[in-house]
């Protein structure tokens, strides 16, 4: 179905709105590609850019798949795929909840921990790169942060709104 594109002053904020979409699905897209390229860089070929950002942002943590998908990291088929080549890799352990014998919690192995520290120095230099190379400050990265916290504010009020 094609929408006609809205007259005026509404186009401006029409394109720049799907501008602003388009930027963030390509910085996901880069941002995997960063990963990956570093693994490859390091000769560690055994997860991938979407498993090693899995094991960063589970941390020291103790999660259960459900965890992950309702703090909006992950997508539920993805999730649970990734959880368990992560798990026949040696790179999480797992048990059953004691509470709720159906979920499953993980937490990293210290082969995971390897990943999630490797992880973490790249985001450490790129960090200081972005200050270094003056591309951006810290004003200007709480700036970006805080309006890209209005967006997904935004989206979950829509989401909520629908249900």
């Amino acid at each position: 179905m094609n929408t006609p594109l809205p007259a005026g002053a509404e186009r401006g904020v029409m394109a720049g709105y799907l501008d602003a979409l388009s930027l963030v699905e390509r910085l996901h897209r880069l941002l995997l590609d960063v990963i990956k390229d570093e693994f490859e860089r390091v000769g560690v070929l055994e997860v991938n850019a979407v498993q090693a950002l899995l094991l960063f942002n589970i941390g020291d943590n103790e999660v259960t798949a459900g965890e992950l998908k309702s703090r909006g990291y992950y997508q539920g088929s993805n999730v649970s795929y990734n959880l368990k080549k992560l798990v026949e890799g040696g790179f999480m352990h797992h048990k059953r909840c004691e509470i709720d014998r159906r979920a499953v919690r993980v937490r990293l192995t210290p082969r995971g921990q390897e990943i999630r520290r490797t992880v973490a120095a790249l985001f450490a230099r790129h960090a200081e790169g972005l200050v270094s190379a003056q591309v951006l400050d810290l004003d200007a990265l709480d700036e970006m942060t805080h309006t890209l916290r209005r967006l997904e504010r935004y989206w979950s009020d829509q989401i909520r709104y629908i249900y």
